[in-house]
């Protein structure tokens, strides 16, 4: 118990930490993003998310795709395909004790990299802006994977 205590501790996790969340919580402000594009183009997912006092016609003029608000899901869906694999790959190379330097390099670049796609995603911004971000982020995570692959390959 002692060893999980002592890593907790240590520079790198408190690194991860303060970088896990910040790309988390940009990964959550995407869900009232959406929402405030649905409700501005009055574009809506679902019948039940339309006004009430409205008539049944209405609220099916309303059930439909804005290319605006599909853009921000999108968005929000890349955060989701990488965010998550970014948390469980960086946890587990926290663990495997970097130095610190490099472990906030890595954890920077990976946020600074999700910020600028979000950005050449939402503005938008012409590619390969948006691709770049994308793959600048990749390498990082992937970066990361293989040393936890090296540091503790038990295949």
């Amino acid at each position: 118990m002692g060893e999980v205590v002592h890593m907790i501790d240590s520079e790198v996790f408190l690194a991860f930490s303060t970088y896990a969340t910040i790309v988390t919580l940009k990964m959550m402000l995407m869900a009232p993003l959406t929402s405030y594009f649905r409700l501005t183009r009055k574009a809506f997912a679902n019948m039940e998310d339309t006004s009430f006092d409205m008539s049944a016609e209405d609220k099916k003029k309303l059930v439909r795709v804005d290319p605006d608000v599909e853009r921000v899901r999108r968005c929000h869906q890349n955060d989701l395909e990488n965010v998550i694999p970014f948390l469980v790959i960086g946890l587990l190379y926290a663990l495997t004790g970097p130095q610190l330097s490099t472990a906030l390099l890595h954890f920077r670049v990976f946020v600074v990299s999700r910020i600028c796609h979000s950005v050449a995603y939402l503005v938008p911004l012409p590619q390969p802006s948006r691709g770049l971000c994308f793959g600048v982020g990749f390498m990082t995570t992937a970066s990361m994977a293989y040393r936890v692959l090296t540091t503790a390959l038990y295949l």
